[in-house]
């Protein structure tokens, strides 16, 4: 990769049934170094989810690697640029889920919602009768989010089933539209919504990542910045999807905005706006 060549970001997931996955390992990660990309890969029974960075024909060689197993021939990917490498280094890791909910008996492969597209999204979210709902955790949420998007205020996915039970009724909520960052975490949403009785169930196919992707500036209905879980901290669309400008908190993890940054409780490393009064010793 050259100097003035961008470093590449292509994010990807699918829940397929995979018996032999850690068998898979080995052959991945040593094609991931060949081809010197970073990122973490997660391989699990149900299926595969991975975020990796390198140059574009690095990304390419290792699609087409993933592609080349029936199993993930359509495999869906959403591509970002950047200036520098958003990773410090490569994992490829086996675990029980590859987005965890801790509900084994949720499977988007058996039932999941209606996949809406980019294009139709607008449109959708529009209908006062449908409830919007983000499905991300409170500080994802806190740098942007769709118009009239609800905000569960969880601190983790395993908190949503709860949300669900607690603050929505099938029997009022008669249309229902999920978003996440890159969709993943909306097959599980809408799976288990579906299996509390929910009738029609919506998720934006291929996530926040895709919608800024493909839709134009002047035409969304994203507002602020889209938060990723790399060195990047958030992205933004608009021509293609590119670097946004907030910073990571590296005492709590709270992704910090401009103001934030220029905040007298913000000192690098030490406290931020949402940590100074947890973290610091006050006078």
């Amino acid at each position: 990769m050259t100097e003035t060549e961008p470093t590449i970001v292509a994010a990807f997931y699918k829940f397929v049934p995979l018996a032999d996955f850690a068998d898979q390992r080995e052959p991945l990660l040593a094609h991931c170094l060949q081809q010197n990309l970073k990122g973490t890969i997660l391989l699990a029974p149900e299926g595969i989810n991975g975020t990796i960075a390198g140059s574009r024909a690095a990304i390419a060689a290792v699609l087409s690697f993933l592609r080349s197993d029936p199993r993930l021939a359509d495999l869906d990917v959403k591509e970002s640029c950047t200036r520098l490498q958003p990773f410090d280094r490569l994992k490829v890791k086996l675990k029980k889920e590859i987005v965890t909910l801790g509900m084994p008996e949720i499977d988007p492969n058996r039932q999941v919602g209606t996949y809406v597209h980019p294009q139709d999204w607008n449109q959708l979210i529009s209908d006062p009768e449908v409830t919007v709902i983000d499905v991300r955790n409170q500080p994802e949420v806190h740098i942007g989010s769709f118009d009239r998007a609800t905000n569960p205020q969880t601190s983790s996915f395993r908190e949503f089933p709860e949300y669900v039970r607690q603050q929505l009724d099938p029997t009022k909520h008669k249309k229902v539209a999920l978003f996440c960052t890159g969709g993943i975490r909306c097959e599980k949403a809408s799976s288990f919504m579906l299996s509390q009785g929910f009738e029609a169930v919506y998720h934006l196919q291929g996530g926040i990542l895709k919608y800024l992707e493909a839709i134009p500036s002047e035409q969304s209905m994203w507002r602020g910045e889209c938060f990723v879980f790399d060195q990047r901290v958030a992205v933004v669309g608009g021509i293609g999807v590119r670097d946004g400008s907030h910073e990571m908190c590296r005492a709590c993890g709270h992704p910090l905005s401009q103001a934030d940054q220029n905040s007298t409780q913000y000192e690098a490393g030490l406290s931020c706006p949402h940590c100074y009064d947890r973290l610091l010793p006050q006078p």
